[in-house]
């Protein structure tokens, strides 16, 4: 079995792979205070509730591959990998690890690992050209070219970002659920406010992904435009643009590092 962990600003997402097939998958918060400890007892609780894995902590795990934009997180789990998986080869994904992915960057250190990670993971399963549009703490929209090259990208405010801020700035507003209004005009304070979320975000990544296309194919039509992270669903049935929907695209670029990286035995 091979763990993954993608550990993003707001969410944790952890994926266990038998091959190719990912079987099982958890969500937690992400805690930058957690000791390498807490995150040892929190992995255990979780993986000891899998039938395919022992009661003790690393038992049934071969391999391990991790991405984090929070370096407290990485640094901690670095630590996990160290003192309660020794035995098991592990992959941090950080400058130095083979992906495969060509950075067309002013400053390629400068892009997220997750953002290269999905890069991979959208040319290995759709090829290229492609747009990853990831529905995170913020929302990222990354532009892949048809040789597989990570050209660059664009970053807006998050759905939940711009909740919280709205319930923070205005006065009279409140946060409210992420939900579907009844229609597009509310009827109401809170329906007017989730209409300008849902309606006003799928209305950027229809013409961002435009944008973009644009740019990236001398055809638009001819780029895949994948959607992931915890928030896409909202998006989808709104959206004009999107093609596939991958949740686990991170997870499953965390597989594909792993095995560029550990030779298999």
């Amino acid at each position: 079995m091979l763990l993954t962990i993608d550990v993003g600003n707001t969410h944790t997402v952890l994926g266990l792979f038998d091959g190719e097939e990912i079987v099982e998958h958890w969500r937690i918060s992400t805690d930058a205070r957690r000791t390498a400890d807490e995150l040892a007892v929190l992995l255990q609780g979780l993986m000891g509730m899998h039938p395919l894995l022992g009661e003790e902590l690393g038992d049934g795990i071969e391999g391990i591959a991790i991405c984090s934009t929070v370096p407290s997180v990485l640094h901690e789990l670095r630590e996990v990998t160290r003192r309660y998986y020794g035995d098991v080869p592990a992959v941090l994904v950080e400058p130095g690890v083979k992906t495969g992915v060509p950075i067309l960057m002013d400053n390629p250190k400068e892009v997220g690992a997750d953002r290269i990670i999905n890069a991979l993971a959208a040319v290995e399963l759709y090829g290229g050209p492609a747009v990853v549009v990831d529905f995170g703490t913020a929302t990222t929209f990354d532009a892949v070219s048809a040789r597989g090259e990570y050209v660059g990208g664009v970053i807006a405010p998050g759905i939940e970002i711009s909740v919280d801020a709205l319930g923070v700035k205005g006065a009279q507003l409140r946060k409210i659920e992420l939900a579907r209004p009844r229609s597009v005009i509310g009827k109401n304070t809170v329906e007017a406010m989730q209409s300008g979320i849902l309606y006003g975000f799928a209305g950027q990544v229809d013409g961002v992904v435009q944008r973009m296309a644009r740019e990236l194919a001398d055809d638009p039509d001819d780029v895949t435009v994948i959607a992931t992270g915890g928030l896409a669903p909202m998006v989808l049935g709104e959206s004009s643009v999107i093609d596939e929907h991958e949740p686990w695209l991170t997870l499953i670029g965390l597989r594909l590092v792993y095995e560029r990286n550990v030779p298999r035995s």
